[in-house]
């Protein structure tokens, strides 16, 4: 599909566009204003005027939580009952027999051209590490992080279970080489006798080598007290002060409430970034045969806000056994969260949770519509909320270094051979 609109060339004047407050530093819900571009830039004034007749405007989108590695394998190994165990095997049997360098770097290239078509400016992938996969996928990662730069900036996070962090083992080669990288540390935690010990084991490996930790945490609907408390006690009682995410958090919404707010105390006071990933979880969460549905898998957002905890939403899987659908557009995401957690009738900087909240947990430059920050923009037709979320906004305009890009999307059919190894 044809952007709604061209925009000239040199300098130009955006008129009439609608803006979040909040990513003005203003105090409301949406504000008409005008904004100038130059030399890739945002500037304080001139160039060719436009009116965009109310377009909403945004900086180009932080998706931090993805499984680049994964992404796209669905025609060749579809999850047989859309169950996470379903999923778990499904992948596991896959990556054993088709996860070669070449394989992964094209499904990886393919998502990455989506997600920089749809207006994304950063990605944090998760990539299964599990020898051998771990010394074929970062590599891998290194030279494709190089190629992107300028375009889409990468980190990468490696993925064991909790059950493969050991001190004298294979993990502590995989530390090394996510240190190399420059990567971050991860692990998905799920209640075993001594998770304790040996999450402590992996705080020390993180901390010797500076890294930053990235957790997969009680993905399930089990109304236990799983892993987050003990993450976050840990967090407090070691001093551990490099940057700690959690992912998913989906048992809490079927926790005794009390319970899960003293969690959520103590996630606040460890300082502990919180990711949500609602299509993944509304996809997989409370599904059994023959039988609907009775939540929606979302964590408590609107209880980690109200504590000043920094929540952000993003992709996660597209494609593979885990989410069959999905395309890596941070707007569809937005536009999902908002109605599976009903961020609507709510704060009025939610859409921080898609821009300055994942960057601040990642480390990267807050999205800024000041004078002199990168013109990296995502416009859409769409001239309120409503409108915005109506459609999928296929013909937006996304700029990067004030330049109108290219939208097209890679075809399908470009994976068809991938699809024959099955």
């Amino acid at each position: 599909m044809m952007d709604f609109a061209t925009l000239p060339p040199g300098p130009v004047r955006l008129e009439n566009v609608t803006v979040p407050a909040c990513l003005l530093g203003r105090p409301g819900d949406l504000i008409r204003t005008g904004l100038s571009l130059a030399d890739g830039r945002i500037a304080t004034a001139g160039g060719t005027r436009m009116d965009m007749k109310g377009a909403m405007l945004f900086p180009a989108f932080v998706d931090m939580h993805t499984h680049l590695d994964k992404g796209h394998i669905w025609d060749r190994a579809p999850n047989p009952d859309g169950t996470f165990m379903g999923a778990l095997t499904t992948v596991g049997d896959d990556r054993t027999a088709n996860w070669t360098a070449q394989d992964v770097r094209a499904r990886m290239e393919f998502g990455l051209k989506s997600a920089y078509a749809h207006g994304t400016r950063a990605i944090r992938t998760h990539l299964d590490s599990i020898p051998p996969q771990d010394g074929i996928s970062w590599p891998l990662f290194r030279d494709i992080r190089a190629e992107w730069a300028g375009r889409i900036d990468l980190q990468a996070v490696c993925l064991i279970g909790v059950d493969r962090m050991e001190l004298d083992g294979p993990f502590v080669r995989t530390a090394d080489l996510v240190a190399e990288t420059g990567g971050v540390l991860g692990m998905v935690t799920y209640p075993i006798p001594d998770f304790r010990e040996r999450l402590l084991g992996f705080l020390g490996l993180a901390a010797r080598r500076s890294l930053a930790v990235d957790f997969h945490v009680d993905e399930n609907g089990d109304p236990g007290p799983g892993t987050l408390r003990t993450i976050a006690e840990t967090v407090l009682e070691t001093g551990f002060d490099a940057p700690v995410t959690v992912g998913h958090c989906c048992s809490l919404a079927v926790q005794d409430e009390a319970e899960a707010l003293k969690t959520l105390d103590l996630v606040a006071r460890a300082g502990i970034h919180v990711v949500s990933l609602p299509m993944c979880n509304l996809y997989l969460q409370d599904r059994r045969a023959d039988r609907t549905p009775r939540w929606r898998g979302i964590t408590l957002v609107h209880e980690m806000k109200a504590r000043g905890i920094n929540v952000s939403f993003a992709s996660d899987n597209t494609r593979d056994p885990f989410y069959a659908y999905g395309d890596l557009d941070m707007l569809e995401v937005m536009r999902q969260a908002t109605r599976i957690g009903h961020l609507d009738h709510s704060d009025t900087d939610w859409v921080q949770a898609f821009l300055g909240n994942p960057a601040k947990a990642t480390g990267l430059a807050a999205p800024s519509l000041a004078s002199g920050a990168p013109a990296d923009l995502v416009i859409c037709k769409a001239r309120s909320w409503t409108e915005l979320f109506a459609r999928p906004q296929m013909d937006r305009i996304v700029l990067r270094g004030g330049r109108q890009i290219d939208r097209t999307l890679p075809d399908y059919a470009d994976l068809d051979p991938l699809m024959e190894t099955a």
